[in-house]
C-alpha cells in the first residue's frame, strides 16, 4: 500500500526528482509556471509501509466547466520504480478523485515501456507528443554524427564556418529579442503561442533548470533554442530561426552546440521535444537514424462523464486554452 503526502519544500522535491532521474517537467519550477497560468500543482510523495519515499508525482489540475469539475494530469511522470508503479498510480487516482473530483487522471510517462493497472486506457488525446527524437548522450561524438543524415552533417559544418557567435541568453532583454524570432517563426509555420508573460515566467521560475542558447550575427540574434534540464534529460521547449538564420543554417550550429554542451555536463538524454509539423519534424529526423516512440498517453476514467470529456476533448482543449487564469 502506498500513502501520499503533499510536499511543500522546493529543495526536498527537486532533490528527489533529480536524484531519481526525473524529467524536467516534474521539477518544482514547472509546476510554478503552470500554477501562474490556470493550473494548480500538487506535489505528492508516495510512501511505503516503512515510511520510505518510493515515488513522486507533480500533478497538474485544470479546472473545467461544470459538471466535469477538473482534469488531473502528470506530464512525463510519475517518477516511480516499476515495482511500486501500480500502487502509486492507484493512490494517485484515489487522491484526485477524492480531493479534486477529476473526470480523469491522465499520465504521459517519460519511458518507452510502462505498464498500468487494470482500468486504464490508452488514449489518442495526447498533450505531449509520444513520437520524438531522443539522443543517447553517453555515446561518443563520432557516433552521434554517424547516425545523422548526410545533409545534417554538411549543414553543421557549413554553419560552423559562418560568422556566427553562440552564447547563452541571460537577461529579459535578450529573451525579448528571441521571442521576436519566435513570433515570426509561429506566423511562418502557422502555430499558436502563449502570451510573452508565459515565457518570461518559465525563464524566471525554472531557475537553473532552463537554459537558452542563441546564435548571433553582429550582436543580433538570428536563432534560439530553449531547453529544460534535469540531472539526466535535456528537453527542448522552444526554438526559432529568422530568415538570415535560415540562410546561414544557424539552427544547425545551435542545436549541435546544445547537444555537445549537455553531453559535456554529464546528461544522458537529449529529447527534441516531439515530432509535430512536417517541416520541423523533417529537420529533427535528420539528427538520427531512428525516432523514439514513448509509451504515450494513458487515462484512468474517474467519472461517468469521461466519455463526454474524451470524445469532446479536441474542442474542449480549445475552450480550456481560452479560459483566463485567475491571478493571485
Amino acid at each position: 500500500m502506498t500513502t501520499l503526502k503533499l510536499c511543500q519544500d522546493k529543495r526536498e522535491w527537486n532533490d528527489y526528482i533529480l536524484d531519481n532521474g526525473g524529467h524536467p517537467l516534474q521539477l518544482w519550477g514547472w509546476g510554478e509556471v503552470k500554477s501562474a497560468h490556470g493550473w494548480q500543482a500538487d506535489r505528492l510523495f508516495g510512501y511505503d509501509e516503512d515510511d520510505n519515499i518510493v515515488g513522486a508525482a507533480q500533478l497538474l489540475i485544470r479546472r473545467l466547466p461544470a459538471p466535469l469539475r477538473s482534469l488531473a494530469y502528470i506530464p512525463r511522470g510519475p517518477v516511480v520504480g516499476s515495482e511500486q508503479s501500480d500502487a502509486m498510480l492507484e493512490a494517485l487516482a484515489a487522491y484526485v478523485k477524492r480531493v479534486h473530483k477529476s473526470v480523469a487522471l491522465t499520465i504521459e510517462p517519460d519511458s518507452e515501456l510502462f505498464s498500468v493497472p487494470d482500468g486504464w486506457r490508452k488514449s489518442t488525446n495526447t498533450i505531449l507528443p509520444a513520437n520524438t527524437v531522443i539522443l543517447d548522450l553517453t555515446k561518443p561524438e563520432s557516433e552521434l554524427l554517424a547516425v545523422m543524415v548526410k545533409k545534417t552533417r554538411q549543414y553543421i559544418r557549413k554553419s560552423a564556418a559562418e560568422d556566427i557567435e553562440i552564447r547563452q541568453v541571460r537577461s529579459k532583454e535578450e529573451l525579448s529579442r528571441c521571442l521576436e524570432i519566435y513570433h515570426a517563426t509561429a506566423r511562418r509555420a502557422k502555430f499558436n503561442l502563449h502570451d510573452d508573460e508565459y515565457y518570461f515566467d518559465i525563464f524566471n521560475k525554472l531557475d537553473d533548470h532552463n537554459i537558452i542558447y542563441a546564435a548571433y550575427q553582429d550582436d543580433r540574434p538570428i536563432a534560439f533554442l530553449w531547453l529544460a534540464i534535469s540531472s539526466e534529460t535535456a528537453f527542448e521547449l522552444y526554438g526559432g530561426v529568422d530568415e538570415i538564420g535560415q540562410q546561414l543554417r544557424a539552427n544547425y550550429a545551435l542545436k549541435w552546440h546544445a547537444i555537445l554542451k549537455t553531453k559535456e555536463w554529464g546528461l544522458s538524454r537529449y529529447d527534441f521535444g516531439g515530432l509535430i509539423g512536417e517541416g520541423v519534424s523533417n529537420f529533427k529526423l535528420g539528427w538520427t537514424d531512428k525516432p523514439t516512440e514513448l509509451v504515450g498517453t494513458f487515462d484512468l476514467p474517474l467519472s461517468s462523464l469521461y466519455s463526454v470529456w474524451s470524445k469532446g476533448l479536441p474542442t474542449a482543449k480549445k475552450v480550456v486554452r481560452k479560459l483566463k487564469p485567475k491571478r493571485k
